[in-house]
């Protein structure tokens, strides 16, 4: 599957690798749709959890109902419901009352069976995360809930029991192992199809760190570096020309 902006990088011919965690992923997702629940997938930037997760939600699409939202900054509670607002595609204004405004969103969310994939959840408060329990509490709504962010998001869980007792299923990205590296980077991009396994393994000590992010940045230098001295192959003096862009 290819993937032509992957991890914040505009990187051609790169490609989504079916790592363990994706595969993970793949089915805690599929297992909290069907249970109409919510589950928390959270871990360091760069791991590939959005990624991991766009990925498997696309794959239900056609037979769900998928509302994607991301919050930049700690939203209220009213926050919350303009942005639900927007991404059910409600008609008309927004209520001003709150408590109309509940109404409204409880009336769309019971029409059918709704995923919200919230993103950048780390960025979430205590009253936020409540708000979206109290939708999912709801006996009429019929939502799903993917909560994906950094390891904010789970400490920010962890401190509200009543929310933190519903999460279905957690699931913790960390980095790719030095094994997954081997594995997974020369299926990632061409650049590493060939490469000798002790420059992939140079590069990921000294540069990416089992960081999907960090290696798709790695990538696209490493690309420029091919072009401009003319090799066919990956060596320890392009890497770390490379490296001096990331320092």
């Amino acid at each position: 599957m290819s993937a032509a902006t992957y991890q914040y990088v505009d990187l051609p011919d790169a490609s989504v690798v079916t790592t363990r965690a994706l595969l993970t992923a793949r089915d805690n997702i599929s297992d909290t749709v069907a249970a109409r629940a919510m589950m928390c997938i959270h871990g360091g930037a760069g791991f590939g959890k959005t990624l991991a997760v766009n990925i498997c939600l696309r794959a239900l699409e056609p037979h769900e109902d998928v509302r994607k939202i991301t919050f930049r900054a700690r939203p209220t509670a009213r926050a919350v419901r303009y942005e639900l607002f927007t991404a059910l595609d409600l008609a008309g204004e927004p209520p001003r009352h709150p408590s109309e405004f509940d109404r409204l969103l409880k009336t769309a969310l019971a029409e059918r069976p709704r995923t919200f994939l919230v993103d950048e959840a780390q960025w979430l408060n205590g009253e936020a995360f409540e708000y979206f329990r109290y939708l999912w509490d709801e006996p009429s709504t019929q939502l799903a809930i993917i909560f994906v962010g950094g390891e904010g998001c789970h400490t920010v869980l962890r401190r509200e029991p009543m929310l933190s007792s519903r999460i279905f299923i957690w699931q913790h990205f960390t980095r790719l192992t030095p094994s997954e590296v081997l594995e997974a980077i020369p299926l990632f991009h061409p650049v590493w199809a060939d490469a000798d396994p002790d420059d992939i393994t140079f590069a990921d000590q000294h540069a990416a760190h089992g960081n999907f992010r960090a290696w798709a940045q790695l990538t696209a230098h490493t690309r420029t570096a091919l072009a401009r001295t003319g090799r066919s192959r990956v060596d320890q003096e392009l890497l770390r020309w490379a490296f001096s862009r990331l320092a």
